[in-house]
């Protein structure tokens, strides 16, 4: 506590240490086996997410990317669910959240990366899942359009 004399009133101020105030952004990214179901995944982010949010930290973007190839076999899995998370919180939250991960054996691979700001927009992999559906959506279309035929018959 500090008291400062101001315009003839005591004031009583609270010093807080900057450190204490000192949120850092991160992005995580983790892999999860191909087995687990997708409610499982999403038990565990809920897990990792409550976590953070109880103490004190914010989760501003989850995104489900789905089950997708892996770049090479890890543990016997050819592919894994993966899930994005920007995370606003101290970095000794990360930490334990990074040792429950590393303790799970339902994640195959988990990678933190403390940002400068957090991007709310759809990260590469789901820019790219919408450009295909786009893409095969707009075929599917076109497609259609050209198999109408009208056939006009005389009697």
């Amino acid at each position: 506590m500090c008291r400062i004399l101001w315009n003839g009133l005591w004031l009583s101020l609270q010093v807080i240490n900057r450190k204490e105030l000192k949120v850092d952004f991160y992005e995580t990214v983790f892999i999860a086996r191909q087995d687990v179901t997708s409610s499982q995944v999403e038990a565990m982010t809920l897990q990792y997410t409550s976590l953070i949010k109880d103490n004190g930290g914010d989760i501003t973007k989850t995104e489900f990317c789905g089950l997708r190839p892996l770049a090479y076999t890890n543990k016997k899995n050819k592919k894994g669910h993966y899930v994005l998370l920007n995370i606003s919180v101290d970095s000794k939250w990360i930490t334990e959240m990074e040792r429950q991960m590393k303790n799970n054996e339902n994640i195959l691979r988990y990678l933190t990366v403390k940002v400068e700001e957090l991007d709310n927009n759809p990260s590469a992999l789901m820019q790219q899942r919408h450009y295909r559906e786009e893409q095969y959506h707009s075929y599917g279309d076109a497609e259609e359009e050209t198999t109408e035929i009208v056939v006009e018959t005389e009697i």
